[in-house]
């Protein structure tokens, strides 16, 4: 097993570095076989990419990972009820749910139970079916919804029988009641409740998507509850199925150490969702606030300090405070993330931009990221040749600039001549951390300097 793990690491460093990797294997393989991870599958990767998924799911089971496995089927519900000439309707995300649509769905969802474990066998993966008897759930409401349950109770008896005998477990939506009737659940709703019994390191949706969309198409890749959820409500654009799974993802957060988190991906970045620190696709985390100050001597200067030199390795130079003009500085309540934004040359300057080491895996970068996207339209700063996060930074700016030993990146500025002052100005602005430690290199550089 240690020669595989080597080869998977080895191929895990086209994502991130060998030494997170590393990290997140020695974390994983610490917990509770059954705490590993909860996976949601959704019916539209279950029908056009159940192959994909078998093979991310063979990859972890190749390094001893076994994550619990459910998975819906709407896509094909609506497939056999058209063809079956049964109609239906949804209420609140909700589907409608007859005995005649339960039936079909009961078929529907055990077919699809079967298909994703032969595709798991046929690579290698000893997986094992488990198409009912692990949601015990009430009626919702049979006047409106019909055979639609909310879950009561988690039995997961089956789930440890199948680790223990080294299976991978894979659950349907289906639920039952005390009485013995089958009831329709939500697939989010089941998965979240499975991860509420199970507490797992990890929560996992895997959509079609690879992430929740905005309303431009493009996914977003972190989601702060305590900052953007009153906020992603209020928008038109989050409705329906989007709506409720973000109302059950809070439901869930708000159930689980605060250290959790919920990560929204695709099958082929499930790999890089589950090794790397910056992940891919949607990040949602309970959070904490981002605060804006809009002057040094509002905040707690020595703690600000203290940031940037677990971040960068080295400190700010003495004077710092007092000889820059702030226009923002940005801090979370942890103080774990900062931002610091000068006005140079008639524009805003990122000066400082600096998350630590603990919280690089916990999104609280991403979310002060989005702070200040949503409060500056038009930014522009600089980061050394060699800082190990310039990807994170080229994937956000609209353009950039190598000159020297700097890298100038913005966004949001398209004018030619407006570009030429930025790239002057940034580049001559005097550093103004403290001189590199000789001794410090292994020290994390993240941020702008």
């Amino acid at each position: 097993m240690d020669s595989v793990r080597d080869v998977i690491v080895t191929l895990l460093r086209n994502f991130g570095s060998a030494k997170e990797i590393r990290q997140y294997l020695r974390d994983y393989s610490n917990v509770e076989s059954t705490r590993f991870a909860v996976i949601k599958v959704g019916g539209g990767i279950m029908s056009e990419r159940r192959h994909e998924l078998a093979s991310a799911l063979s990859f972890l089971s190749k390094v001893g990972l076994r994550p619990v496995i459910v998975h819906g089927g709407g896509p094909q519900l609506n497939t056999a009820l058209e063809a079956a000439g049964v109609t239906t309707e949804r209420i609140e995300g909700l589907r409608v749910t007859t005995p005649e649509v339960l039936e079909i769905a009961r078929k529907v969802f055990q077919q699809e139970n079967l298909n994703l474990v032969e595709a798991l066998e046929a690579r290698g993966v000893r997986a094992r079916p488990i198409p009912s008897g692990v949601f015990e759930a009430d009626m919702i409401d049979s006047q409106q919804f019909g055979l639609v349950g909310q879950v009561t109770r988690v039995h997961i008896e089956q789930i440890e029988s199948a680790i223990r005998s080294q299976h991978v477990p894979v659950l349907s939506c289906l639920g039952t009641t005390a009485a013995g009737q089958i009831l329709n659940i939500n697939a989010d709703t089941a998965a979240r409740e499975l991860s509420v019994a199970l507490q797992p390191s990890k929560v996992i949706f895997l959509t079609p998507t690879g992430g929740l969309l905005d309303q431009d198409g493009s996914i977003i890749s972190a989601i702060n509850l305590a900052e953007d959820f009153d906020l992603l409500m209020s928008r038109p654009w989050v409705h329906s199925g989007m709506r409720l799974k973000l109302q059950e993802i809070k439901e869930l957060l708000d159930r689980l150490p605060p250290t959790s988190s919920v990560s929204i991906t695709s099958p082929d970045h499930l790999a890089r969702e589950l090794f790397t620190h910056r992940g891919s696709g949607t990040l949602v985390r309970i959070g904490e606030r981002i605060r804006r100050y809009d002057a040094a001597t509002e905040v707690d200067q020595s703690a600000v300090r203290t940031l940037i030199t677990e971040s960068f390795g080295r400190d700010l130079v003495p004077e710092y405070f007092e000889s820059k003009a702030i226009e923002a500085l940005y801090l979370a309540d942890s103080c774990r993330a900062a931002a610091i934004i000068t006005r140079e040359d008639g524009m805003p300057y990122l000066d400082k931009f600096a998350v630590t080491q603990e919280a690089q895996g916990a999104g609280v970068g991403a979310s002060l990221w989005e702070r200040i996207r949503s409060e500056y339209d038009t930014l522009y700063w600089r980061a050394r040749s060699d800082n190990p996060i310039n990807a994170w930074y080229f994937a956000r700016a609209d353009g950039t600039r190598r000159q020297g030993e700097w890298i100038v990146f913005w966004y949001g500025i398209h004018e030619p001549g407006a570009i030429h002052r930025c790239i002057e100005r940034a580049t001559s602005i005097k550093p103004t951390l403290t001189d590199r430690d000789q001794h410090c290199e292994e020290c994390t550089v993240n941020g702008t300097t």
